[in-house]
């Protein structure tokens, strides 16, 4: 079948309920834009070409479908004149196709390619010239209705605009997902007309032209019906959001995952995960994100494009581009900003940010640090309140804390600057200078006690009355007589 299938993605509608500057299909959920869900689900029938039809925004939205896939066509429809002359652009920009041309709309982003791969594969079997995939729905409103024959086949596809009150009620609805015999399409589209209410070329007036020419039409009905839903403005897209969602994480709780609170935890669609791993309420798991097995995640953890090794733990935490090995512990409230990589059995503790920084195996910053452009070797310690200052206010600079060091709370790395393997430093000191290994460094001056100044500064406030009754006294007082 791949040899012989053509794929168009209808891409060029304007989408001007979304109210918004970015083109509809190019508006995500789940990870992925609307028509990215839609070229995902066609690739999946490896057909031997795809063509999207672009029109609108089309400086958008054809360089993301190239993104997505590099060989597929680009035709512009310069106007929007309906579906019928969308597809007469795709085919012209092609070409002579043959076999089966599938017509599939780019706003539907539930789509499945398995259930693609079912319609395709009833289309051929059955010789059709034309085939529809149909639902069946509570409310057919603003749909096309399927009308059948006595016998039971396809009659036609009729538009709301453009039905009677009988068919109206018709709530066997037309997906807007086609397919096509090759030679009948090529030779069919150019006898389209406008004659309706919008003025506009129909696709689904092939429906009559196959009857009247006595070639066979059909519908496959598709039981899962939501694959085939649009969204046409931001509270339909959120409505379809959430759906997807639902299935994504029902999907992977089926596969092994534990999820506590399916209501509050979001997976998008190129999500990874392991059997037997966690996730608590309030977890979102985005982009590639990709999680081991035995690991926990959450609660209130947001992850986009992260890598969990196995058995590590994510707790209120906040990353990006971030790697967590095998064993690490990471939070609460912890910022992963791209480049951090935490070794095996390491740990990023509370209120702690990293940004491209390369913490070893066994290594630890546990506490109210910043670590930015910094490598921290194997089994190494920092301190609570520790600073790596890596801009000089002109450009960036790199530190490195060797392996097994021990270094003192309220520090501050002055980078560019190295601290040897097994190094400690002293607590509130400024590191400007390269620290050797084993050596102890400390920058701060010897403690200085200036006894009764409360006293003297502070008279009459409750800080000088508790020193007062501590016994405290000030020496500069001149003794009583």
């Amino acid at each position: 079948m791949a040899n012989e299938l053509t794929v168009v993605v209808l891409a060029a509608g304007g989408g001007t309920r979304m109210k918004s500057k970015t083109m509809k299909v190019l508006h995500s959920i789940g990870g992925r834009t609307m028509v990215g869900h839609v070229l995902a689900a066609v690739q999946a029938l490896e057909p031997e070409r795809i063509v999207a039809v672009v029109g609108h925004q089309r400086e958008q939205v054809g360089p993301h479908i190239h993104e997505l896939v590099p060989d597929a066509v680009l035709a512009v429809q310069e106007e929007l004149l309906g579906t019928g002359d969308a597809v007469r652009v795709a085919i012209a920009a092609v070409g002579e196709p043959t076999g089966t041309v599938l017509v599939a709309a780019g706003d539907t982003p539930l789509l499945e390619g398995e259930s693609l791969r079912a319609f395709a594969a009833d289309h051929l079997a059955a010789g059709r010239a034309v085939s529809i995939l149909s639902g069946v729905v509570p409310d057919p409103t603003g749909y096309g209705r399927v009308v059948r024959g006595p016998d039971g086949d396809v009659e036609a596809i009729v538009e709301e605009k453009d039905a009677t009150d009988e068919q109206r009620a018709i709530d066997e609805i037309n997906s807007g997902i086609l397919a096509f015999d090759a030679a009948f399409l090529r030779e069919a589209l150019p006898r389209l007309t406008n004659d309706n209410a919008k003025g506009e070329y129909y696709l689904t007036d092939l429906v009559g032209l196959a009857r009247d020419a006595g070639l066979s039409v059909g519908a496959f009905a598709i039981d899962d019906v939501a694959q085939t839903e649009g969204a046409n403005d931001r509270a339909q897209l959120a409505e379809l959001g959430r759906e997807l969602n639902r299935r994504i994480v029902t999907r992977w709780m089926r596969a092994g995952v534990s999820v506590m609170d399916p209501a509050t935890t979001w997976i998008d669609a190129d999500v990874v995960l392991a059997e037997d791993v966690t996730i608590l309420p309030g977890t979102q798991l985005l982009g590639a994100t990709v999680i081991a097995e035995d690991a926990v995640v959450g609660p209130d953890t947001t992850l986009k494009d992260c890598e969990v090794g196995t058995g590590a733990r994510v707790v209120r935490t906040h990353g990006e581009l971030a790697v967590v090995g095998a064993g690490a512990n990471v939070g609460p409230w912890s910022y992963l900003r791209p480049g951090t990589e935490l070794g095996a059995d390491g740990k990023i503790g509370a209120f702690v940010e990293t940004k491209n920084a390369s913490i070893g195996p066994g290594a630890k910053v546990p506490h109210l640090s910043y670590v930015g452009d910094a490598e921290i070797g194997e089994g190494t310690n920092i301190g609570a309140g520790t600073i790596v200052a890596n801009y000089d206010g002109v450009a960036k600079h790199r530190t490195t804390v060797g392996r097994h060091a021990r270094t003192g709370s309220n520090n501050t790395f002055v980078a560019p600057v190295t601290i040897g393997d097994g190094a400690a430093t002293g607590a509130g000191t400024v590191v400007r200078h390269d620290v050797p290994a084993g050596a102890l460094t400390v920058s701060s001056g010897p403690q200085r006690d200036l006894e009764g100044w409360v006293l003297r500064r502070r008279a009459g406030t409750t800080q000088a009355a508790a020193a007062e009754s501590a016994g405290a006294e000030d020496p500069q007082r001149p003794a009583e007589a």
